[in-house]
């Protein structure tokens, strides 16, 4: 049974499969992230659209479930002990499908930590300093005259990729020749830098062959095909 808070959300948002996980999203590439996963790992689940070009990942029945306003959210009603368990943040929610499944996440300690590490790499850098050079390349950062801004997030954003393509370099996926939860967290947000921001010029992603090379492979599966346009309206 759902607590007062969290039944909130289900009458905002109606399941059709109350036994079924429910991720409340849009298909950004921290939400793509997840609905990947989820196609990955063939679960079944109702996807729910969170429309934040209106504000309403600042409804009452949202921030029941994630409280900082931010897609995506994941609703498991059989959770660890059988219990429901609401998750915010996609680097969490990638973790906790990884290890209730089993899946994309390497059992043995010191890979399964490494694997970690790129996740968090993808967390803390990749996304916020891509998204940092999206507003100033594609959004309203166009109007503002100092450069700075734009320089930095490019400066920065080039060398994240850099010290990726290094990683992939002689390895198939970031971990090797293991697919895991760093590739599915990394690559939604390389494909919206190139295709969203249109900032692959600006960044020399030329450049950067081991990248497109797994990019490539990485958009070729049919999970993430899937995953990509999940939830849609």
């Amino acid at each position: 049974m759902l607590t007062p808070t969290l039944d909130l959300i289900q009458q905002h948002f109606p399941p059709k499969n109350p036994e079924h996980l429910q991720l409340y999203s849009m298909p950004t590439p921290n939400g793509q992230k997840v609905s990947i996963l989820l196609e990955e790992l063939e679960l079944d689940y109702d996807p729910h659209y969170v429309d934040i070009t209106k504000n309403e990942q600042f409804h009452p029945a949202f921030l029941a479930l994630s409280p900082n306003n931010k897609i995506p959210a994941l609703l498991d009603p059989q959770g660890p002990n059988g219990k429901p368990l609401a998750l915010f943040e996609s680097g969490a929610i990638l973790l906790y499908l990884a290890e209730k499944t089993g899946r994309f996440l390497p059992s043995d300690a010191a890979l399964r930590y490494q694997t970690i590490q790129w996740l968090m790499f993808q967390m803390g850098g990749i996304g916020p300093m891509f998204g940092q050079l999206g507003f100033f390349h594609h959004f309203a950062g166009r109007e503002v005259k100092d450069p700075i801004p734009r320089e930095r997030y490019t400066k920065e954003t080039t060398r994240l990729l850099r010290v990726l393509n290094q990683q992939l370099t002689g390895k198939k996926w970031v971990m090797g020749e293991e697919y895991t939860i760093a590739d599915i967290a990394i690559f939604p947000w390389v494909n919206t830098l190139i295709e969203f921001y249109d900032a692959g010029d600006v960044v020399g992603i030329q450049q950067f062959p081991e990248i497109l090379r797994a990019r490539q492979q990485f958009n070729a599966r049919p999970a993430v095909e899937r995953g990509k346009r999940v939830p849609s309206n």
